[in-house]
């Protein structure tokens, strides 16, 4: 009976050392490419590259995304998400020029950014210390997906009055709740390698802080 239960104990550790060193491993990794992709911007700001053609965007983009995914067990997989980080920088470089070149567009990417660490900060605290099951949000995310694919397609062909507004804030609670599942699911032990955790937080992080700086350019623009 002893022998069992010194068995379970350590075989508990091994667990929580695992998530220990997936989640430091996670963190230091997302830092580290923020920072890439926040040079990557600046470099592009100064460049004042015009923002590409949607295609190149969407092929760049998931051409990396599953390039990251294909090595994400080797060294190679670290070089894939600096390449699609910094390609998501590099993106982000003629949006923030687009903002500051507006009235008030400052205030806007600055509070955009204040908002984005204040989210991320406060929605990866409460589940790094309420230890939450986050996994019953994944079905909101799948709906909340199509909802939001739907109506970005019906406002670019339609042109809808206020449902820019609307998808903007529906894509901060999107990012959001991806944020709270996905930190959910290192703590859990549900993802074990720290690439993809990292990529996954990231994109999520990209998302929310694009969403607050239309959503508080539309604002700014209305006032």
């Amino acid at each position: 009976m002893r022998e069992q239960d010194y068995t379970i104990t350590n075989s508990v550790q091994a667990e929580q050392l695992e998530i220990s060193r997936v989640l430091r491993n996670t963190y230091g990794l997302l830092a580290l490419t923020l920072a890439f992709s926040g040079v990557m911007a600046f470099v592009a700001q100064q460049m004042r590259v015009g923002y590409p053609n949607v295609f190149v965007v969407l092929i760049g983009f998931y051409g990396l995304f599953f390039l990251t995914s294909k090595l994400r067990d080797s060294a190679w997989g670290l070089v894939a998400a600096f390449a699609l980080t910094g390609f998501m920088g590099f993106l982000l470089g003629p949006i923030l020029n687009r903002y500051l070149g507006m009235q008030g567009g400052a205030e806007v990417v600055s509070s955009a950014f204040a908002m984005t660490a204040l989210v991320f900060g406060g929605l990866s605290a409460y589940v790094l210390i309420t230890r939450k099951d986050m996994s019953f949000l994944g079905g909101f995310i799948t709906a909340g997906f199509f909802v939001l694919l739907g109506a970005t397609l019906v406002n670019f062909f339609f042109q809808v009055s206020g449902l820019q507004l609307a998808i903007s804030a529906g894509f901060v609670l999107f990012s959001s709740v991806c944020i709270l599942f996905q930190t959910s699911a290192i703590i859990q032990g549900g993802e074990r390698n720290y690439i993809m955790a990292t990529i996954s937080l990231y994109v999520s992080i990209y998302n929310l802080f694009i969403s607050l700086l239309q959503l508080f350019g539309l604002v700014s623009r209305n006032n």
